[in-house]
């Protein structure tokens, strides 16, 4: 009776601050990257509205932001005549361009970004529309001197072909507990040049984003200072399942905010795709309350539910995903109660699969050794979210289960750029904000590899 009563206050709780895809296909599994034409993640088709956004308004700016967000950390690829990848211009303006036809004005880059590139990418987009036309946000990433930070932070100006910022943000926060924040801006003057640089109106809003320590967040809010607002991963499942390692809790992120009266923007609603690839049995307790709608929307729904969320990023590097995303919040249909419900139990479904927490963020890359880390645990995420994650050589769907494990991982990810080449150097490790012990985590899936490969039992 205690544990039931206490879900009952959870879900109240999450009810009263909030104010009021789908199972992988055999494309996908079987290593074929989707096409800009079908649907990425089993989302409704329709009519795409132009003037139906959801808007919320920043209590200290003024700003009318976009519900929906563009995360533009995963701009679409293409190959130059060298063979290389290179950033497809021409795709990301065409994104951008339907983006704000379509009412978002929300656009999150970072230095860092797709190896170097997105500021760039994203400023030559965003620069062919009028500048009361979208509102940019970036980062000071990882940088320990001031001269250091005071350049990226002129580089982003540039590379943006802007004069002012309208977000900026001190960059993932928590990784190095409470003394890398104090390092990183406080010790050498760095913060007090940002505000320097709000006060001049070059800055209009400052903030940070949070990945992992609890004392850094506790820390950086009880500040003197009033933050704009404040990035933090939310999902139905970290809600209250965060594992207190790779991130905290939502619900007590969120809770310090609105206690504050801070704004928060959404990373992660999607927890690096894993939501709009629920397992099975999940996506059936989905289909009971909304036949026709994904498992993306379901995610989006909730993240954009809480009344203090500004914004929700998304990474959309297909048309198809910014359609859904846009239909799920022009407008925005707030979460109620038995959709509440659905998604406890679908919770538990998720965190009972073998997943790698992995967000496919890219910061690890690129590996020094050529391993496509993202690609490796993404085909592994996938197997799990269909099912086909085998746990015996004796399983029912064992033929079909190899073939789609071996067969796609050798479409989607190069031999020579797979997990039995990682020679465990930790380089990565550094740079994930989930934490993950990667070099652990190659050996796991080579060693299942192998397995399958020599049809050994497990």
């Amino acid at each position: 009776m205690e544990n039931k009563d206490k879900k009952a206050i959870n879900r109240r709780g999450f009810l009263k601050m909030a104010g009021a895809g789908s199972v992988a296909t055999t494309a996908v599994l079987y290593g074929c990257k989707p096409n800009k034409t079908g649907s990425g993640e089993g989302g409704s088709r329709g009519e795409v509205p132009k003037d139906k956004m959801t808007y919320r308004t920043n209590p200290y700016s003024g700003d009318k932001v976009s519900l929906l967000g563009y995360g533009c950390m995963r701009w679409p690829l293409r190959k130059n005549s060298r063979g290389e990848d290179e950033i497809d211009q021409d795709a990301v303006n065409e994104l951008v361009d339907y983006a704000i036809e379509h009412g978002v004005n929300y656009f999150d880059t970072a230095p860092v970004y797709i190896r170097g590139w997105s500021e760039t990418a994203t400023g030559i987009a965003l620069s062919r529309h009028p500048r009361d036309k979208y509102f940019i946000a970036t980062k000071s990433s990882r940088s320990n001197t001031l001269e250091s930070g005071i350049a990226m932070y002129r580089k982003s100006l540039r590379e943006l072909q802007v004069d002012y910022l309208d977000y900026y943000l001190l960059h993932s926060l928590g990784g190095g507990g409470p003394e890398e924040m104090k390092t990183r801006f406080l010790d050498n003057g760095l913060l007090d040049f940002f505000l320097e640089e709000k006060a001049a109106g070059r800055i209009r809003n400052l903030g940070w984003s949070f990945h992992g320590d609890v004392k850094t967040y506790d820390s950086m809010l009880a500040m003197d200072i009033q933050w704009d607002f404040v990035q933090i991963q939310l999902n139905y499942q970290d809600w209250q399942h965060a594992d207190g390692v790779r991130n905290v809790n939502a619900e007590y992120l969120y809770g310090e905010l609105t206690k504050r009266n801070i704004p928060a923007v959404i990373m992660e609603p999607l927890l690096g795709g894993r939501l709009s690839r629920v397992p099975s049995q999940a996506l059936n307790i989905m289909k009971e309350v909304h036949p026709e709608d994904s498992a993306a929307q379901w995610a989006f729904r909730y993240a954009g539910t809480p009344k203090s969320v500004l914004t929700v990023l998304s990474g959309m590097v297909y048309l198809e995903h910014l359609q859904e995303n846009i239909r799920t919040y022009s407008p925005l249909k707030l979460l109620n109660e038995q959709e509440y419900n659905a998604l406890e139990r679908v919770t538990k479904i998720m965190l009972n699969a073998d997943y790698v927490p992995c967000t496919e963020c890219q910061y690890c890359m690129p590996c020094p050794y050529g391993l496509d880390i993202p690609g490796i645990f993404g085909h592994y995420n996938r197997i799990v979210s269909a099912g086909y994650r085998l746990k015996s050589s004796k399983d029912e769907n064992y033929k079909q289960a190899r073939r789609a494990f071996l067969v796609g991982y050798d479409r989607s990810v190069p031999k020579l750029r797979q997990s039995s080449h990682c020679t465990g150097c930790e380089k990565c490790m550094e740079h994930c904000p989930q934490r993950i012990q990667i070099p652990e985590e190659m050996v796991k899936i080579d060693k299942f590899t192998e397995q399958l490969k020599q049809k050994t039992s497990f």
